[in-house]
């Protein structure tokens, strides 16, 4: 098995070893090919890592190549999402390619396997090639067009280009060997006519290549030497090199393949995200529970935590499922270190402190980051009323409970020591307000008579917050193999993967809060502001992540 190495990973040492011999006069030439039919997920940030990575630490260049070569599914908001997402991830480039930058040097290329004989113009349908095509324990046979003339094979294929065939009508094939184990090399199609117009080309061509056909004739064009890809391409690398060694390029990169990204309680297949949106299970392609990178970009993933993420996995041969938690853990540990301190209380309880004078406000200062004195401090208010987190207390304590309860003490966050006296209920028994007295000696969280208090509790002013919505989001999914045993994998959405909290109370500092600018609820995770649905009269925040891995508890319970 091939795999990471003390040395490097086995790319990289194909790759040193390229240079070593001085393989492709020195150069290293990567790129990223994705197709604008969709928004890149956690997946692909893998491979954008890769690409960019080896060239840039061999002094190379990477490529970023929209194959855009099926205009019924490409749209130009994914081609924006996309170059906006590899800029957002740390790699820049220059102006990007397109496949459809190539599609007359395509065309010419498929003409002279037509007149060397190598590639005919089909008239089967599509259900007929498909029985053409034999099984993977059966051969298939050859279509009764295979042997027409070189002469009559140019005037189809030039008909189709003047779009004188419906879809469905002709195919251009490449004539290698129906009999062939490997079905990707039996006569596979690399042209078929399809009416639709294109972003870039408008209406000039009614024909589009095929990704086969396409992907390694632009690789070589623009001077690619090492071709990486995911490893369901690998059955397609005799193609790919196949139709290089039958045409007059010069350049024949090498293409090589790794394990692609699979991670549990999620899945990665655009066929399957398109699904959860198309059906409205989820919110769009940037719901921040998704896996694309849009949503995560959402949620207040940072670009760090990811690229830490892909070096962190590796890259080897094998096929794996990751769990989650390690993305989340190297999300966590960047968080910890950038992100600043807040107090925010989402589900807010009234204290009141009785012998805390009416009406006045005093300014206590906090740390921005405990671990960086550099960080500074910031100041907030504090008054007679305030809000705690409901879950700070509890009418009938257990002994180990650390926080409010009647006749127990607490510290408030960078203010005073508070105590208990009385709990007030509503009609229905809900406790909705807690009546405490504070103790004026203790402005800063120490008594001077040396008593220990265990508990600290965050706490905002209640006459000096903000207003906000907060969303907690979970796990899209309730088992880590969503299709365990063959179910299908709607069925095991997990129904609480969000739930929407109305009128939390932040500090007043969030008011200059800006998108994906993460920071620390203490106690309570990273948050950062909505970048989508969040307005200054209506603050949206997004918890990105707890502060520690609470899904591992359950998998122990469970």
């Amino acid at each position: 098995m091939e795999t990471q190495t003390a040395k490097g990973h086995f790319i990289e040492n194909i790759i040193k070893e390229d240079l070593a011999g001085n393989k492709n006069n020195g150069r290293v030439a990567t790129r990223f090919p994705p197709e604008p039919n969709g928004f890149l997920h956690i997946g692909h940030a893998k491979s954008i890592c890769l690409n960019f990575k080896m060239a840039q630490q061999f002094n190379g260049k990477c490529n970023l190549r929209f194959d855009d070569s099926n205009p019924a599914k490409e749209k130009q908001i994914y081609i924006d999402a996309i170059k906006s997402t590899v800029k957002w991830l740390g790699f820049d480039y220059n102006t990007p390619f397109y496949a459809s930058d190539y599609f007359d040097a395509l065309h010419d290329f498929a003409v002279e396997l037509i007149k060397a004989g190598k590639a005919y113009v089909c008239s089967l349908s599509a259900d007929e090639m498909k029985e053409y095509r034999g099984t993977l324990t059966e051969s298939g046979k050859n279509s009764p067009y295979r042997d027409r003339s070189v002469e009559e094979n140019l005037d189809l294929f030039r008909r189709m280009k003047e779009g004188e065939f419906d879809e469905g009508e002709h195919t251009l094939r490449v004539k290698i060997d129906m009999a062939s184990p490997n079905m990707n090399m039996r006569d596979p199609v690399i042209y078929r006519v399809k009416k639709a117009p294109h972003a870039r080309t408008g209406d000039k061509w009614c024909i589009y290549p095929m990704y086969d056909f396409t992907h390694c004739i632009s690789d070589a064009l623009e001077g690619i030497t090492h071709s990486l890809c995911s490893l369901e391409f690998e059955d397609h690398r005799p193609l790919y090199d196949w139709i290089l060694d039958n045409i007059t390029i010069p350049c024949h990169p090498q293409q090589i393949e790794f394990a692609r990204m699979n991670i549990n309680y999620t899945v990665l297949s655009k066929r399957k995200l398109q699904r959860l949106v198309s059906e409205g299970l989820v919110a769009g392609w940037d719901d921040p529970r998704l896996p694309t990178l849009e949503g995560m970009r959402r949620r207040g993933y940072t670009p760090a935590a990811i690229r830490n993420f892909c070096d962190v996995i590796g890259v080897s041969k094998k096929e794996s499922r990751i769990d989650m938690g390690l993305l989340e853990s190297c999300l966590r540990d960047d968080l910890n270190e950038n992100a600043p301190r807040v107090m925010g209380v989402i589900r807010p309880l009234k204290v009141t402190l009785e012998n805390y004078p009416e009406g006045e406000t005093e300014t206590m200062e906090a740390m921005n980051h405990p671990q960086k004195p550099e960080a500074g401090k910031r100041d907030v208010s504090f008054s007679k009323h305030l809000y705690v987190e409901k879950d700070d207390f509890m009418e009938d304590p257990p002994k180990k409970f650390f926080r409010l309860g009647p006749g127990r003490e607490v510290r408030l966050r960078a203010a005073y020591l508070i105590t208990c006296k009385e709990a007030i209920k509503n009609e229905t028994g809900e406790v909705v307000e807690l009546i405490c007295t504070y103790d004026p000696e203790t402005r800063g969280g120490n008594a001077p008579d040396g008593r220990k208090v265990k508990g600290t509790i965050h706490w905002v002013n209640a006459e000096d917050c903000i207003d906000a919505q907060v969303r907690i989001y979970d796990r899209l999914f309730k088992d880590e193999n969503p299709e365990k045993d063959g179910q299908d994998f709607v069925e095991n959405l997990n129904p609480d993967s969000l739930e929407i909290l109305e009128h939390a109370k932040l500090e007043r500092s969030l008011e200059k809060a800006q998108p994906e600018a993460a920071y620390q609820f203490e106690r309570l995770g990273y948050f950062c502001l909505d970048s989508k649905e969040s307005t200054p009269e209506r603050p949206v925040f997004n918890r990105t992540v707890t502060l520690r891995d609470t899904w591992a508890k359950v998998v122990t319970r469970n």
